[in-house]
């Protein structure tokens, strides 16, 4: 009885995780391009991070850095997606932010590493972002979005 109940949860979980992965492959985004207008719209490192889900070295961005009064976009499609003031360090080597702009950034379960995270993908475009983890501030929301610095443009606000 123990054996059919273990096979029977194995098949369950496996049908949950192809069903979840296929519906968000599945999605229409307000802006859709083919892969060979994103290849030629793209950096091949923008193109690597925002349409297959890549990850850049830590400590490569510039934008990780940046302590610039602005806002961040979607370096595929210009939706705002992070305040300049929401970025903090968090020392991991990815610009680092505790709360995104509501509504333009859509969450998904990655299990890629063989756990699942929370996985970040632009709200407008569906390029892929980072990561959200539950170590950020305490003192604000407790989230860090670990966020691709390739996968962001800063604006820095105008002087008024």
């Amino acid at each position: 009885m123990r054996k059919i109940s273990l096979i029977f949860l194995s098949i369950l979980l496996f049908n949950c995780n192809t069903s979840a992965q296929d519906k968000n492959k599945e999605k229409k985004y307000e802006v859709t391009k083919t892969d060979s207008e994103w290849k030629a719209e793209l950096s091949d490192l923008e193109y690597f991070v925002l349409r297959k889900g890549g990850t850049e070295s830590a400590f490569s961005s510039d934008l990780n850095k940046n302590n610039k009064d602005g806002v961040y976009v979607c370096a595929a499609c210009n939706t705002p997606l992070f305040k300049s003031d929401n970025k903090f360090d968090s020392g991991t080597g990815w610009p680092s932010f505790d709360r995104v702009i509501k509504g333009n950034v859509e969450f998904s379960v990655d299990y890629t590493l063989g756990y699942p995270r929370t996985e970040e993908h632009c709200a407008v475009c569906g390029g892929h972002l980072g990561h959200v983890f539950e170590d950020g501030p305490s003192d604000t929301t407790g989230k860090r979005h670990c966020i691709n610095g390739v996968a962001l443009n800063f604006i820095p606000k105008k002087n008024e």
